[in-house]
């Protein structure tokens, strides 16, 4: 069962071929057995995902279903759910019992699907590697020695190895192309505002966006379908029509205009992981498509232009956590400056407090200028390139990391060297663009992603070239040893 699509499984649901309390059973009984060798997941919800099931399977013999009732998903731990722990990763939150939901939570249970748990996640969404969890670190089916990516690496952990047929997750500077590229499944981060952020616990507010990991773009257009749309509830929702996803998966893609940035096939990306992501894009060359190189002049800056914005946000976002209102306390605070100290230090782990500590300076007097004003210029500068490209192309295509997994540890050390795994995905999210990576194939047996991205508001036509590939070739059903 873990091997078929969703439209499959709905397919099956609705033939009465098995029922969701036996789909959630099968999914419930593969995390029982595999995830203590992953630690892809924070919270395994048993009760109330049965109890869903159930629910589903009464709407089911009912007749009114829709394409995700009694489909069995994950929420990363990021998204507020009602009644269970939503701990961000963090100590800080460990006792931390959401008392609402998310409004995509909301919306995937409003179209019945069913939730299994909550995934690991690095601590506050911040890392590359999925190592920075208070809950420890995520590892990769493909090779348990290895990284997952992150900051989503237990949603795409989970998905890979078939303990859920999709998972939300969430993208600040590449938290779901990287993870998806390093565990071999598709994620799409939409447009900045595309998803609701009302209940996603706050990073980098500018930058933050809710999106999807699943098997392939098919299953990945079934929930976005769900989950995308205005919401007035947050602030910075956009209020632009949503188009069914499903509907544009088949079209036609012959004369798509196809950018190659330069700077996206220079120094520090592994040679083999480039070859075969042109090999990808050569196939896009025999479906019709057209190839042109066009040039992202600033997007080399896109990594210091994020890690002075992103913290900045985060040191803002982050004073909330005081150790009064609820989260982590520490024990018998001598005075309240002390509950404040002890707290955060005790509460938040080293990367979390590295960057509340950069983004407190880079805000500080004497300083706002030279660094954070100057990363936004720089930031309107990369938006500019971007828009003088789609002038030319219509997507734009490239590695989503320059490597494979790298193993466990051994980039903790070198804060630089791991934030240089989002070169290739940072600006997306400073442009507030929609991305997407695809599997493609692999490098000496680990999973290369191809990045594909689109002008704003384009999801239907990401999904669909995604799609198009996926049709031609295989790389999205390979399933890692053992979790088949």
């Amino acid at each position: 069962m873990q091997n078929k699509s969703i439209a499959q499984m709905a397919a099956d649901l609705r033939l009465r071929t098995y029922s969701s309390v036996e789909l959630t059973q099968h999914y419930l009984e593969r995390i029982a057995r595999l995830d203590p060798m992953l630690n892809a997941f924070i919270t395994v919800a048993t009760e109330s995902a049965l109890a869903a099931a159930e629910r589903a399977d009464r709407t089911l013999r009912s007749g009114e279903t829709g394409p995700l009732t009694g489909i069995p998903i994950a929420h990363k731990d990021i998204f507020c759910t009602q009644g269970l722990k939503t701990s961000c990763g963090s100590r800080m939150l460990d006792n931390f019992i959401a008392p609402y939901d998310a409004t995509i939570v909301e919306r995937l249970a409003a179209a019945g699907a069913v939730v299994l748990g909550k995934t690991n996640m690095d601590e506050f969404a911040m890392g590359s590697s999925n190592e920075t969890s208070w809950y420890g670190p995520v590892r990769n089916p493909w090779d348990q020695t290895r990284v997952p990516g992150g900051s989503s690496g237990g949603s795409a952990a989970a998905v890979a190895a078939r303990l859920c047929a999709a998972a939300t997750a969430s993208d600040t500077g590449g938290s779901i192309r990287q993870p998806a590229a390093l565990c071999g499944v598709t994620g799409i981060k939409p447009t900045y505002g595309r998803c609701s952020r009302w209940g996603m616990i706050a990073f980098a507010s500018s930058l933050d966006q809710a999106g999807v990991m699943a098997r392939s773009a098919a299953d990945a257009a079934f929930i976005l379908d769900e989950m995308a749309g205005f919401d007035e509830r947050d602030s910075t929702s956009a209020e632009v029509p949503v188009p069914d996803y499903v509907d544009a998966l088949d079209d036609d893609i012959t004369g798509l205009r196809i950018g190659l940035p330069k700077e996206y096939f220079g120094e520090g990306l592994d040679p083999r992981v480039g070859e075969v992501v042109m090999d990808a894009i050569k196939e896009y060359e025999r479906l019709g498509a057209e190839i042109i190189e066009i040039s992202l002049p600033n997007s080399p800056l896109s990594v210091p232009v994020y890690y002075v914005v992103a913290p900045a946000e985060c040191s803002s976002n982050l004073a909330r956590f005081d150790g009064v209102r609820y989260g982590y306390r520490c024990e018998n605070p001598k005075d309240l400056l002390d509950l404040y100290e002890r707290s955060r230090a005790e509460g938040f782990g080293p990367e979390v407090q590295r960057r509340i500590m950069i983004g407190t300076y880079v805000l500080s007097a004497g300083y706002y200028d030279a660094y954070y004003l100057k990363a936004q210029k720089i930031r309107r500068l990369i938006v500019e390139d971007f828009k003088r490209a789609f002038e030319q192309v219509d997507v734009i295509m490239g590695p989503t990391s320059p490597t494979t997994a790298f193993p466990l540890g051994s980039k903790l050390d070198d804060p630089v060297s791991m934030y240089l795994n989002d070169i290739y995905t940072i600006a997306t999210n400073l442009a507030g663009l929609p991305g997407l990576s695809i599997p493609v194939e692999p490098v000496d047996g680990l999973p290369v992603g191809l990045q594909i991205i689109g002008n704003y508001f384009q999801e239907a036509r990401l999904l669909n070239v995604a799609h198009r590939y996926q049709h031609v070739t295989h790389w999205h059903q390979a399933a890692p040893v053992g979790f088949e």
